[in-house]
């Protein structure tokens, strides 16, 4: 698995007027309205619950928007009901929006820094379990072509659910099973140390 994941991962970086190109950002803004009850006005949200949406590449906002519309790989009551009339144009738009905002960053839990660390840039050669940064980069800013998110800052507690969701095969929209074979690679300790590490992390777009 660790050979297929690195073989997957190319180190590429976009900026986010390239990542944005399908949607128009100031229509997504009004669009958003919506959104932020759950997510903040500028995709940051104060609940560790809702995922911050901020800066994220708008290529997988997009296709995350779809796949809730879709209801098959990623299911959500909330977000189905949010999407279900949303367009192509509408969540292209929403997610160009989203990825001009600037994402606030987090904080880790100290006790699980060292753990996290590992696991994110070293992986559990015992386990089979790769590196986190091999598709999501050092500083955990993803890599939009291939539409890996960007993690950095991300809530800790929405992180480990998703990851417990991909363990668990409850969410399956990602490409070729990834996660979820990354996934059952991990102890809930890696995953509670990683999503925190995560969260500790900082990333900036390039100039």
């Amino acid at each position: 698995m660790k050979n297929v994941a690195l073989t997957l991962c190319v180190a590429l970086v976009l900026s986010p007027a390239a990542a944005d190109a399908a949607g128009d950002a100031e229509a997504g803004k009004s669009k958003s309205q919506v959104c932020a009850a759950c997510h903040g006005a500028d995709g940051n949200s104060a609940s560790a619950q809702w995922p911050k949406l901020a800066q994220q590449h708008a290529s997988y906002t997009t296709k995350q928007l779809m796949d809730f519309k879709e209801g098959e790989e990623r299911m959500n009551q909330v977000m189905a009901g949010m999407v279900a009339n949303l367009s192509p144009q509408d969540m292209d738009d929403l997610a160009a929006y989203y990825a001009r905002q600037s994402r606030r960053g987090g904080y880790a839990d100290n006790d699980s820094v060292e753990l996290g660390q590992k696991i994110y840039r070293a992986g559990n050669a015992q386990s089979g379990l790769p590196a986190c940064m091999s598709c999501h980069g050092p500083t955990g800013s993803g890599n939009p072509l291939a539409v890996y998110p960007s993690l950095w800052g991300q809530h800790a507690q929405y992180t480990a659910t998703q990851l417990r969701a991909f363990r668990s095969g409850e969410r399956r929209n990602d490409p070729n099973a990834m996660m979820r074979d990354v996934a059952k690679q991990m102890t809930d300790d890696e995953i509670e140390a990683v999503s925190q590490y995560i969260a500790g992390l900082y990333a900036q777009w390039p100039e």
